[in-house]
């Protein structure tokens, strides 16, 4: 599931009242699992740069109690499904933009989350890293079968890769104004997805009441 909407729609927030870094105004936020089940990608990585990329896979399994050398073997076992192997042993400054970010992902998955808050966590990437990234998380949450919520500025992965997208309104009491069913099946090659018959159409209808509720708020962005 995606959220989309304008500048100041308070996507952001929403992700962090789910998590507990925010209080709510009023209500309750309901996930379904417990907040040790829920895992978090931020835009900016969390690597601490003084361990390599084994030991950083492997902080989040100890603090969950597992055993050092278990966790150590699991952080490996992690990396080299993300296609790092050879590389446990490098610090983050001595890895690319896309190297540590995949580092980021197995830190997170290594810890099996129910529920992963995505928080554009491929905004600074290049293009084509940011698409073998995304496939490679398309892949892991289907396989694994975990529930995403990603926010996200952009329209065309917002689609890509969910199966239900979500609009915002603008401003601090900012709701959901519409929902969008996304009809392209699973499993799901993205680059594929955009060549699917629903894709166009649902682009076009997300832009256009994007576009209506930037003009009903001038002060808001386009996402």
């Amino acid at each position: 599931m995606s959220l989309v909407g304008p500048s100041g729609s308070g996507k952001s927030s929403l992700l962090r009242a789910i998590i507990g870094l925010q209080k709510t105004l009023s209500g309750s936020v309901e996930t379904g699992c417990a907040k040790a089940d829920i895992g978090i990608l931020f835009q900016d990585d969390a690597l601490l740069p003084w361990r390599t990329a084994r030991e950083n896979v492997a902080l989040g399994l100890g603090f969950h109690g597992m055993e050092r050398a278990r966790a150590l073997d699991e952080a490996e076992a992690w990396l080299a499904r993300l296609g790092l192997s050879g590389l446990s042993d490098r610090y983050p400054g001595r890895l690319s933009g896309g190297q540590r970010k995949r580092v980021a992902l197995a830190q997170v998955l290594a810890l099996k989350p129910k529920l992963l808050l995505m928080d554009e966590p491929f905004a600074s990437l290049d293009a084509i890293v940011r698409a073998r990234i995304s496939q490679e998380l398309v892949e892991l949450v289907e396989r694994e079968r975990i529930s995403v919520l990603h926010v996200t500025h952009d329209l065309e992965e917002a689609i890509t890769l969910s199966d239900t997208v979500h609009l915002l309104s603008q401003g601090p009491r900012a709701r959901i104004t519409q929902h969008y069913p996304v009809p392209i099946p699973r499993p799901r090659e993205l680059v594929r997805a955009r060549m699917h018959p629903a894709f166009a159409p649902l682009l076009e209808r997300l832009w256009r009441d994007l576009s209506r509720e930037v003009a009903h708020n001038p002060r808001a962005e386009a996402a």
